[in-house]
């Protein structure tokens, strides 16, 4: 989402690059974040105010890369980050919006459970809502750290990942506060009673 037109180039270039590795070694897809930070682009207001912009212009982008992945075999993964980190695409709905519009297998969800602790009112209902959209999931606590360290509720987000259809893989994405020996363990067992 620069403003620089090389940069976006570049940045498409890679992105088809990454989902050709991705096809070839049988990732799940590529996770893309549009936007770090405040936005890039202008404000053109009255004509569009830079969000506005950076929506079209993602569009326009994601339609070519996800034509891109479904030729060679991949999926885009397009995740929501909290409100601290990006200014853009905070919820799963606004993913949802985004990959209805572009309508391409090539182009899908990644929930991560830790930014839906900020930006979710309802985490299970948020999943629901999105449904067979969502292909792959991050698993962290409120704290962003293991699951069942902070106050996440993972028996519901389960449940309406379930209910939604999930079939793929999860995947941790969190830090570990103590002995990786002991507490991975211990996680995995928390995790699998609420599966």
């Amino acid at each position: 989402m620069s403003p620089e037109p090389q940069d976006r180039l570049l940045a498409v270039r890679d992105i088809k690059e990454l989902l050709q590795v991705s096809a070839d070694i049988g990732a799940v897809g590529l996770i893309v974040v549009p936007i770090f930070g405040k936005p890039q682009l202008p404000d053109l207001s009255p004509y569009q105010d830079a969000v506005e912009l950076e929506r079209e212009l993602l569009l326009q982008l994601l339609e070519e890369l996800s034509l891109h992945a479904e030729k060679v075999g991949s999926v885009i993964l397009l995740e929501p980050l909290n409100r601290y980190e990006t200014h853009f695409v905070n919820r799963l709905e606004q993913a949802v919006e985004i990959v209805r519009k572009i309508n391409s297998p090539g182009l899908r969800i990644m929930a991560d459970f830790f930014h839906m602790s900020i930006e979710e009112a309802n985490i299970p209902q948020a999943i629901r809502e999105a449904g067979e959209l969502i292909w792959h999931v991050h698993l962290a606590d409120s704290n962003r750290l293991l699951p069942g360290w902070g106050h996440t509720d993972f028996k519901a987000g389960f449940q309406a990942l379930r209910e939604a259809g999930l079939d793929k893989y999860m995947a941790l994405e969190c830090g570990i506060p103590g002995d990786p020996e002991v507490d991975l363990p211990k996680t995995a067992e928390y995790l699998r009673e609420w599966m």
